[in-house]
């Protein structure tokens, strides 16, 4: 189904744009199955992510009750997890701080944008908190919940399991599409009719968008824009 050139078409565009899509793919606006809220996108400006989903949990606020051994294992296990294997399309990492202050204690920060780089995945969606932005990995993404100084008790929880990140349930090889804007889930169903979907969109905007840059604009350019517009299926 997920085919390059389909990939290269879904990355060319901002999530608002497949959220728009879906809206003609799925048959109707929706107000589900996308962020709510205003996130931290760092480093900016940022490229559109496409992958499927590698889900994670953290808590930072008091220290896990895990021997020194344990936690080891489990951050070593994780980044097994969440190592992109596809030749086509990476891994997304979408992690939810559980801690009742989400973000006391950063996970993403100089190294692990650089692990996870190196590892193949194509950024992270987090409810938690992100800091060293001078010195992150520049062409990882990353959005956050917010931006702290210290990684305080920050250990992975566990990994694999459904979360929710800024009202978004994911669960394991969801497929999402991100940028600053924020994450929006594709249904696999859905994939094929998107690249359609994109362009009937930007046919319908184009009436408006070309009379609102022309001289002279005004209300009754506006309607006859609109009726243009209705014209395009």
């Amino acid at each position: 189904m997920l085919t390059q050139s389909l990939i290269d078409v879904l990355r060319s565009v901002d999530t608002p744009t497949i959220c728009n899509a879906l809206e003609l793919a799925t048959g109707g606006r929706s107000a589900h199955g996308f962020t709510y809220g205003t996130l931290i996108a760092a480093p900016c400006p940022m490229t559109p992510m496409l992958g499927f989903a590698r889900t994670a949990r953290i808590r930072a606020m008091a220290p896990a009750s895990d021997t020194p051994q344990q936690l080891r294992a489990r951050r070593l296990a994780y980044y097994r997890y969440v190592a992109s294997t596809s030749p086509l399309l990476p891994t997304l990492v979408v992690m939810q701080d559980l801690d009742p202050r989400p973000g006391t204690g950063s996970f993403w920060g100089e190294v692990n944008s650089a692990v996870h780089l190196s590892l193949g995945v194509a950024g992270v969606l987090t409810n938690g908190s992100v800091r060293d932005l001078g010195d992150l990995a520049p062409t990882f993404p990353i959005l956050a919940g917010s931006i702290g100084p210290s990684h305080a008790h920050v250990h992975v929880v566990d990994f694999g399991e459904p979360v929710e990140v800024f009202d978004l349930p994911v669960q394991h090889d969801a497929l999402l599409h991100a940028d600053r804007h924020g994450a929006v889930a594709i249904p696999l169903d859905a994939v094929p009719l998107l690249p359609d979907g994109i362009r009937r969109m930007q046919r319908k905007e184009a009436p408006l968008l070309k009379a609102a840059r022309s001289p002279g604009f005004g209300v009754d350019a506006i309607e006859q824009a609109m009726r243009d517009a209705d014209d395009i299926h």
